[in-house]
């Protein structure tokens, strides 16, 4: 007899249906699994013959063939056990065949006949909805996740044999069962900036980088609050929007990342990433390219904490999805794409010892100091709107009054972004960052007055197109914070400030 079941694969973010088909039939005892198909696919057929024997049914002594279509479609994973004990159940007549064709089954099997949970279940549930299917079989673990989607029938199941009686007695969702998930509501964080002592520029300069979404890079000696004052980004960032929400739970579906309690992500990630890291988990690879810690950062934060100790390659890697916004990877099977809308975030010393330019403290040659600056490149530079100078605090900033607290900080991002929102519907973009040549020219008009100190820092600074683009941008985020609909000439100032820092360690 021949039978045929829904399942799914994973391809990068993409979703492909599988069909795992199978046929029993006369003759010498075996099973064969066909389709392309990895190590772990293989090794299902042991975990699917004990693991129907455990449940309490036979498989007779036929000759079995499982095939995976589309064959020519590499299949990874141990999504596949389920589906295809199903499928074989369905040729012994075990279940029911009535539900098979509009149904996707995903889960992984035990021996004992348990369904275990498995990555990429939202994916493949939006997908499956797209398509027309009315109900999706998974993990009773899984069954939270996969409910974040509506229009569509979520069925999780504990064991095999809860898999059969859901086909063969049409057991439905429990239609009382809500599918709400917790509101994002007041997050409470532990850190706050009311914290920080002094570093009242730096704490400005995080402000408008967090408001228009603006990379930013700080400079400073060790001990004066760079690392501090980056963690606490997270509590100055505007909520997530629902469509966000979706997006990230979606992506973090994929790497296996989400809570199984609480599957939705209703906060930005904050994503910390160490030197010695390598290209490929940065902006993601293997045979199968996963996303990396840029596109886990989607959305959020993404933190390069002594940045010039990593090695530059991986450094370079950066410029290309700081400035399309999204990644790559190029295989021979196909061509994926990752999101990488993310704010980065960098610190560093100014020197190998950290006190440069004191040069009464600084033990390092001038041969030294400028092998560690180069690892930062002129390109990577040009890609970073603020560059900011945290000095050392003094004691009498750390005796001072309290501190601006982080809520009152979050509450000027959010309307910040809400005149970007406002001013850039139908635009397809959200903030002042994603601002491209011909949209600058139409929403960073600049006065005389503006346009002649713009020329003037144009030409002592010795700016590139990609730098004078950056300042307009900052300008227009700071005359929003302000409450501004026209660039002043304060705005205009404070942003060309954040763009000297550079020629001060650089020269360039």
């Amino acid at each position: 007899m021949f039978s045929t079941v829904l399942s799914a694969a994973l391809q990068g973010l993409q979703v492909e249906f599988i069909d795992v088909e199978a046929d029993l039939s006369n003759g010498l005892p075996m099973f064969h699994m066909v389709g392309y198909l990895s190590s772990e696919v293989k090794e299902a057929g042991e975990r699917v013959r004990t693991a129907i024997r455990n449940s309490g049914l036979v498989i007779p002594a036929k000759k079995i063939v499982v095939n995976l279509s589309p064959a020519d479609v590499r299949k990874r994973g141990t999504a596949f056990d389920l589906p295809i004990a199903v499928s074989i159940l369905a040729s012994l007549g075990v279940v029911s065949q009535e539900r098979l064709e509009k149904t996707v089954f995903v889960g992984e099997l035990s021996l004992d006949g348990r369904v275990r949970s498995v990555p990429g279940i939202l994916p493949i549930v939006l997908e499956a909805k797209k398509h027309g299917f009315q109900s999706c079989v998974v993990s009773k673990e899984n069954e939270s996740e996969g409910k974040l989607v509506e229009g569509i029938e979520v069925i999780g199941v504990e064991n095999l044999k809860a898999a059969c009686d859901v086909l063969n007695e049409g057991v439905a969702a429990d239609p009382t069962e809500t599918r709400t998930v917790r509101d994002a509501g007041e997050h409470t964080y532990e850190l706050d900036y009311q914290d920080i002592k002094g570093q009242k520029l730096a704490k400005r300069a995080a402000e408008v980088a967090v408001a228009g979404n603006h990379n930013m890079l700080m400079i400073g000696p060790p001990g004066a609050g760079k690392t501090m004052i980056a963690k606490r980004i997270p509590t100055i960032l505007p909520p997530l929007t629902k469509e966000e929400s979706m997006e990230l739970t979606k992506l973090y579906s994929i790497v296996g990342g989400l809570n199984a309690n609480q599957p939705l992500i209703l906060e930005r990630p904050f994503r910390e990433v160490h030197h010695t890291t390598t290209k490929s988990a940065l902006i993601g690879g293997g045979l199968i390219p996963r996303p990396g810690e840029i596109s886990l950062a989607d959305k959020g934060v993404l933190f390069l904490d002594e940045i010039a100790e990593f090695q530059k390659p991986v450094l370079e890697m950066l410029r290309q999805p700081l400035e399309e916004h999204f990644i790559k990877i190029i295989r021979n099977r196909g061509v994926y794409h990752f999101p990488a809308e993310f704010l980065l975030v960098a610190a560093m010393n100014p020197c190998p010892c950290g006190n440069y330019p004191d040069l009464n403290k600084c033990l390092c040659t001038s041969t030294q100091i400028q092998a560690y600056l180069s690892k930062i490149s002129q390109p990577l530079l040009d890609r970073i709107d603020i560059c900011v100078e945290a000095e050392r605090v003094a004691y009498e900033d750390l005796q001072g009054a309290r501190e601006e607290s982080s809520k009152d900080i979050r509450e000027r991002v959010i309307m910040a972004r809400e005149r970007q929102k406002e001013r850039y519907k139908g635009e397809g973009i959200t903030t002042n960052s994603q601002l491209n040549a011909e949209k600058i020219k139409r929403y960073c008009i600049l006065g005389s007055e503006e346009e002649k100190m713009m020329r003037q820092a144009f030409e002592q600074l010795n700016l590139t197109a990609r730098m004078y683009h950056k300042i307009l941008c900052v300008a227009r985020t700071i005359a929003d914070l302000a409450g501004e609909e026209k660039i002043g000439l304060a705005h205009l100032r404070e942003a060309i400030g954040y763009r000297t820092l550079d020629k001060k360690y650089w020269g360039r």
